[in-house]
């Protein structure tokens, strides 16, 4: 029996595991779509016109997505300073990427009911300001979408950080050595061979966090109130609140559309400039 023919049973085991999570994804999706086109056994698109016809529905996916592009931007933003000291730092990257990751060892109702004591009206930001005179009623920072933002980046940057530090991590050492023999400054090395080699990684960390936030829940609802939805939160109540199956899903499958457009809009962006720079 050839080699080939021996790892044929290993290669099938590896890609069992791979089969069963697609054919529960695809099986939830069928379902999914189940739900919000049919009412009562019957073909409706009901709640997707209702979608579409309520301007304060549009209201919600309109906030989610720039939201979720700001917190995107400025957790890539924050990542890349913190990303290129963890990739000069050889003898602490270990330590310093663990610092990285303690919020993620604490529970996200947690990490966000610490943001509530922080940004609430009686908080210790508000309370400090108005020690300082600076203010004399409360600064609105939270139940509003200035508290979601805020929330979701401290969630999100870590997973920038990893994304970007990928990317320089495969980057060279001696592609900087070369720059500088050929007179470049630590500046012009960067700007021209550092920056656009990290530049991939950069995209992904864009990507990743914007579609983890276009799908948050907890975060929305606890920092931003009944009054700033997420499409997350919106879903999360017509489950848990109105126990309608058929409208959460047309919200789910209008979700599901937007993420897919976004992500190929994203890698469109992400094709074009870095073909420019190649």
């Amino acid at each position: 029996m050839s080699t080939e023919e021996r790892a044929t049973p290993s290669a099938l085991l590896l890609i069992l595991p791979v089969l069963i999570l697609l054919v529960l994804f695809f099986g939830s999706v069928v379902h999914l779509f189940s739900y919000g086109f049919y009412e009562d056994g019957e073909f409706s698109t009901r709640y997707f016109l209702q979608i579409a016809d309520r301007p304060d529905y549009h209201v919600v996916f309109l906030r989610t997505v720039l939201s979720s592009l700001t917190v995107a931007v400025v957790s890539v933003v924050l990542a890349y300073p913190i990303a290129l000291l963890l990739w000069r730092s050889d003898r602490w990257r270990n330590t310093l990427l663990i610092v990285v990751l303690v919020p993620w060892l604490v529970s996200l109702v947690v990490r966000t009911y610490g943001w509530i004591v922080l940004l609430g009206p009686r908080g210790v930001i508000n309370e400090f300001l108005a020690w300082l005179g600076l203010v004399d009623a409360p600064v609105k920072l939270m139940f509003n979408d200035l508290g979601i933002i805020i929330g979701l980046t401290h969630v999100l940057v870590p997973f920038a950080v990893i994304s970007i530090l990928a990317s320089l991590l495969e980057i060279e050492s001696n592609l900087e050595e070369a720059s500088g023999v050929l007179g470049a400054t630590a500046f012009q090395t960067f700007l021209h061979v550092v920056w656009p080699l990290s530049l991939p990684g950069a995209f992904t960390a864009l990507m990743v966090i914007y579609l983890a936030c276009i799908g948050a829940i907890v975060t929305p609802i606890l920092l931003g109130g009944m009054t700033h939805n997420f499409v997350g939160s919106q879903i999360y109540q017509e489950v848990m609140y109105t126990f309608n199956m058929s409208k959460a899903a047309a919200w789910s499958i209008c979700l599901l559309g937007l993420s897919f457009l976004s992500l190929i809009l994203l890698k469109t962006i992400e094709r074009r400039l870095l073909g420019k720079r190649s």
